[in-house]
């Protein structure tokens, strides 16, 4: 089976591609692939590699030869599926690969932001703790995490990991009914967990029921000063009512790793918020990226491959 990764950038180049090669007779490489390469790049293969690169239906009918789509993440929206399906193409995508380090770096903009990290860094670059006549700054009122609320959308694995990591804090977790299902799930919704909550941690998929899950209705619901951790994916918060309640001082804390359009490459309100005085941190969807986690990614396609 000959196999074409369209998108070894994305690996970083410190992973081990070896259990690719391994799996399949002949495995080329590429680091970049635009979708007007993929045609010419994939004619020939069995088997297509890819991480962001869009396959497209017009794509796939050009494809005749192609049996196997190997996703290199847990979402597969890049693929037209039902194309793929249509013409006996599998796909097979991998998932828990960065359940360690996402649930690592959500504490992180937990912890971050509970503290006030970016208020009092911006306090020290401006010089208010060496003109101080105290020992310490107390300008910003932090937040204790042991005994504090946090609620989770998502109790997958990932989201069961962060809720471990939580309560080594301290902190009571509840998991809201998952969106969508909600007259089908006895745990509580968000809509009824969100008035508790002192920080709320989204860990779900973006779907139609969980795009602008948070919205300007649902941050309304919220108590003043909560904090909110996005490592989901962009979408499924209103990023612009989360700023602006951030900005009015209602939100306590904004942090998120994703954005609607990556790389943000025609901005972000978010990204410009970062030069100002807020209580945020923004991340470059780099939650993922241990060096642990991208090879076990590159283990578990391997895996995939050898399926055939």
């Amino acid at each position: 089976m000959k196999a074409v990764l369209l998108d070894a950038a994305s690996l970083g180049d410190d992973v081990d591609l070896a259990p690719l090669a391994a799996a399949v007779d002949e495995l080329v490489i590429h680091q970049h692939t635009a979708v007007e390469q993929c045609v010419a790049r994939l004619t020939g293969a069995q088997a297509a590699i890819c991480n962001k690169v869009v396959l497209d239906a017009d794509t796939l009918a050009a494809l005749p030869g192609l049996s196997l789509i190997c996703v290199l993440a847990t979402g597969t929206n890049n693929i037209d599926s039902d194309a793929a399906a249509r013409q006996g193409i599998e796909v097979r995508n991998i998932t828990a690969y960065g359940t360690a380090s996402v649930a690592q770096h959500t504490l992180m903009l937990m912890l971050a932001l509970a503290n006030r990290l970016p208020l009092y860094q911006h306090d020290v670059n401006a010089g208010d703790w060496q003109h101080s006549k105290s020992f310490c700054l107390m300008t910003h009122t932090t937040l204790q995490l042991d005994g504090k609320h946090l609620v989770i959308v998502g109790q997958g694995e990932l989201g069961q990991r962060v809720a471990h990591l939580a309560e080594a804090f301290g902190m009571r977790v509840s998991f809201t009914a998952r969106p969508g299902n909600e007259r089908h799930d006895q745990r509580p919704t968000l809509a009824q967990l969100a008035p508790a909550a002192d920080i709320i941690s989204l860990h779900c998929p973006l779907t139609e029921h969980t795009r602008h899950l948070i919205d300007q209705a649902m941050l309304s619901k919220l108590k003043p000063g909560a904090i909110l951790i996005n490592c989901a994916r962009g979408g499924i918060v209103d990023d612009g009512a989360a700023l602006a309640a951030l900005r009015q001082g209602f939100l306590g804390g904004l942090g998120v790793d994703v954005l609607p359009q990556e790389p943000p490459s025609q901005g972000h309100a978010l990204l410009t918020a970062l030069q100002d005085k807020l209580n945020l941190v923004v991340t470059p969807h780099n939650a993922w990226i241990s060096p642990e986690a991208r090879q076990t990614v590159v283990d578990m396609t391997a895996d995939n491959l050898r399926q055939t």
